[in-house]
């Protein structure tokens, strides 16, 4: 297993608009979702200054298929939300991150638990998320692209793990 690179990172406070997706492959309903609203409101021009956040909404359960996303875009304040997209406000905070591939998230997630239970951080009390560093690879000025296992190591995210001194 090769070494995990952590980097550690106050996440300033941002507004988000959020987007819930529910089911088997909750990740593609949020994501879908988020973008068309997004794309509506001329959010999407500038894609390399956009910034998206993601984590499990529910959780998965033993013996059921079906877990939630919830899917964020950062937005400035001026920016009104309507029907199924909330706007949020989220507090920013102290965060282990490690850099991942969607082919090896999970592992990733794993391993960045276990760096923190052998350092001098506390497990926080923040949301831990998903950063996509690679929105381009699926999200096109048509649409989003569907998502198959060719594009899974060509789809960056950081992985922000809640972390306390």
């Amino acid at each position: 297993m090769n070494k995990l690179e952590v980097r550690i990172v106050i996440l300033e406070p941002m507004r988000v608009a959020s987007a819930l997706g529910y089911g088997e492959g909750p990740e593609v309903i949020a994501w879908d979702k988020i973008v068309s609203w997004a794309r509506s409101k001329g959010l999407l021009d500038d894609l390399k200054a956009c910034r998206f956040f993601g984590f499990n909404n529910p959780n998965p359960s033993p013996g059921s298929p079906n877990y939630g996303y919830e899917q964020w875009i950062v937005i400035n304040p001026d920016v009104e939300v309507e029907e199924e997209i909330q706007a949020k406000e989220f507090p920013g905070g102290l965060f282990a991150v490690a850099r991942c591939q969607l082919s090896n998230i999970t592992e990733v997630w794993k391993q960045l638990v276990l760096w923190q239970e052998d350092s001098n951080y506390k497990m926080g009390n923040l949301q831990c998320l998903e950063e996509a560093l690679t929105p381009e690879v699926f999200i096109t000025s048509e649409g989003m692209l569907p998502i198959d296992e060719s594009m899974f190591d060509h789809l960056s995210f950081d992985l922000y793990l809640s972390i306390e001194e």
